[in-house]
């Protein structure tokens, strides 16, 4: 009998260790083998700073561990950048088989690259530059079908690349400078291949030029050395005349156009995506044919428009599989030249995935149109459902309020801290959260202030924004910072308590009221209960409305320094530090700014709407997006 129970005993032990090998989509009820895989890579890592504190095994859903982010339940990102980590990369990540996106640039990680990284199938966005990494790239990276983006630079990875990485059909830039490669390079299909700093390719006598970025797969044919100089001095003489000669005629060629261009005034509509398969990919994004975005929004029809704003106008459409999308349709856009930057501009805001920033499923590009597709939001956007009761939607409840102040915090969090490049919103207002069908915050339209401005110079000079969220720095000198999306999502949070435009005109004297101005002044009275919105008819917790209102004004501190970041609005609106933030602001209220060298826009921090009276640039402000 004795036997019995330890044979029993060894099966079992052998069936779990058996399970923790499997994929988290086909774990039994009770056991999450994501959190099973994410406590691997934890325990394989040294984390000083402790970053991953809050990663518990004995939970049952990582969702809410910082670092990570879900879709649809299971993780889909892993963003670990420049966190001081140390340690190795546990071979236990080819468990999150929904990884999409794995950013760990920037540590001391050393050990080599598990293999098991290649089953991760769904992988878009691997960033491992920057690290400790040896050993050689695992040929099963030939497996990642969908990966995009990958950077290996500035490691000590060494051998060769394999050849396998060449199956791999959709990658948009792989970096593999500064490390320790040999031997030949393989055949990518990568738009920029960087190869540079690897001594063991680009030595003095290589074949390989490693001083330039490939935009093609590389021919690596040697030049037949055997030839006479002389011979060398004719063929550099012909590529010369060559080079010249094609120089000339590709400007005889542009200047036509112009001409043409000039006297055809009539635009003619023509789609770029009709000389090319309509199912072309740009990593996992898709480039849509003008026709069918035409045909699923009935023709761009009127009845289909779910708002406009600066940027364009946003319709409603089906495609011919049932997939509910919205088409955002970019006005006076001027595409000169400006087809491969625009790409390159979306692709790099693609990389944006979290759970409460909207993911751009793809784009359109004609001589004359540039279309965004996005996912379509079933519940509209939040300033829909708090100003626009005429359809009949149900009021948005305190504690969902809540969730989206909290939403929004973590996706303008992800765009400041996380991104690379980091995003500054500019626009960050009630009109452009949107609502999934299970009323999640969805920051929209974070990446058209940058996409836009690339046909300007790097220095913004009008103020984009919508009246009533621009911060004060903004709207005084045009120069825009992490810290201006702090103002506006302070604005927002006033927005959610009270229901109301941060700018309105009120009475017949069509005098304008600012929200800000009006909740300092009613605070500062003591009569808070009179910003609530009375649509929640006093269905709210009093001391929340403190907390929330506390953590709005110090978003709104006129003096851009003295406002948290977004990383620290997050901890507060968590119930962590706000007592002590707000009582330094206390302290440090009068007196304020009197030396001669305090920017004159801090002078006097006690209306908002001097700034909106008084500057000159406000009559530029545009709304860049707008509700849905």
């Amino acid at each position: 009998m004795e036997n019995l129970f330890v044979f029993l005993c060894g099966v079992g032990l052998l069936v779990l260790i058996l399970l923790q090998g499997s994929s988290a989509t086909l774990s039994p009820s009770g056991v999450n083998y994501e959190v099973v895989a994410l406590m691997a890579i934890k325990s394989d890592i040294n984390d000083p700073h402790n970053v991953l504190d809050n990663w518990d095994m004995t939970s049952v859903d990582p969702c809410s561990w910082r670092m990570v982010t879900c879709s649809d339940g299971s993780v889909s990102a892993l963003g670990l950048p420049s966190k001081s980590l140390s340690g190795t990369l546990s071979s236990g990540i080819g468990n999150l088989t929904n990884l999409q996106s794995l950013l760990m640039q920037n540590n001391a990680i050393s050990g080599s690259i598990p293999a098991s990284v290649g089953k991760l199938e769904k992988l878009q966005t691997l960033d491992l530059s920057s690290n400790k990494l040896h050993g050689e790239i695992p040929s099963s990276f030939g497996d990642l079908g969908n990966l995009n983006y990958l950077r290996l630079n500035n490691n000590s990875l060494g051998g060769t690349i394999p050849e396998s990485l060449s199956r791999v059909g959709g990658l948009t830039l792989v970096d593999l400078s500064f490390n320790n490669f040999s031997g030949s390079l393989p055949k990518l299909s990568a738009r920029t291949f960087k190869i540079n700093g690897n001594p063991l390719l680009c030595a003095e006598n290589s074949i390989i030029n490693c001083s330039v970025i490939y935009p093609e797969p590389v021919s690596l044919q040697p030049d037949d050395k055997t030839e006479s100089g002389k011979k060398d001095h004719r063929h550099i003489a012909i590529a010369l005349g060559t080079s010249i000669g094609s120089t000339f005629l590709i400007i005889i060629i542009i200047g036509s156009l112009v001409w043409w261009r000039y006297r055809h005034n009539q635009q003619i509509f023509f789609d770029v995506n009709d000389q090319y398969d309509p199912d072309v990919c740009l990593g996992h994004m898709r480039s849509y044919a003008f026709k069918e975005l035409r045909t699923a929004t009935n023709h761009f029809s009127s009845k289909n428009i779910l708002g406009s704003g600066g940027f364009g106008i946003v319709y409603k459409g089906c495609l011919n599989d049932g997939t509910m999308i919205a088409v955002k349709r970019l006005k006076e856009y001027n595409t000169l030249g400006g087809e491969k930057q625009f790409q390159t501009e979306v692709e790099l805001i693609s990389l944006a995935l979290h759970r409460n920033l909207l993911r751009l499923l793809g784009f359109c590009t004609t001589e004359n149109e540039r279309l965004l597709v996005y996912p379509y939001m079933a519940n509209g956007s939040v300033a829909s459902r708090l100003r626009d009761h005429a359809r009949g939607t149900p009021v948005l409840d305190w504690s969902r309020r809540k969730r989206i102040a909290l939403g929004t915090a973590r996706g303008l969090f992800y765009l400041h801290e996380h991104c690379d490049p980091r995003i500054i919103h500019r626009d960050v207002k009630a009109a452009n959260i949107l609502l999934d069908e299970d009323f999640e915050a969805v920051v929209g339209d974070f990446g058209l202030a940058k996409l836009l401005d690339h046909r300007e110079s790097h220095v913004t000079t009008a103020v984009r924004g919508t009246v009533g969220h621009i911060a004060p720095e903004y709207l005084s000198t045009g120069q825009s910072s992490d810290k201006t999306d702090v103002f506006g999502f302070g604005i927002l949070l006033l927005e959610l308590i009270t229901g109301q435009k941060a700018l309105d005109f009120g009475g017949a004297a069509n005098q304008k009221v600012v929200m800000l101005d009006w909740v300092k002044k009613l605070r500062q009275e003591g009569k808070l209960e009179l910003i609530i919105d009375k649509d929640l008819k006093k269905n709210y917790d009093k001391i929340e409305l403190e907390e929330i209102v506390q953590v709005a004004l110090l978003c709104t501190q006129f003096n851009p320094s003295n406002r948290p970041k977004m990383s620290e609005v997050l901890r507060m609106l968590e119930g962590d530090g706000l007592a002590e933030k707000w009582e330094a602001s206390q302290r440090d209220e009068t007196p304020r700014y009197r030396n001669s060298e305090t920017p004159k826009i801090y002078e006097n921090p006690e209306r908002y709407s001097d700034f909106i009276e008084e500057s000159s640039l406000v009559v530029e402000a545009m709304e860049l997006s707008g509700p849905r």
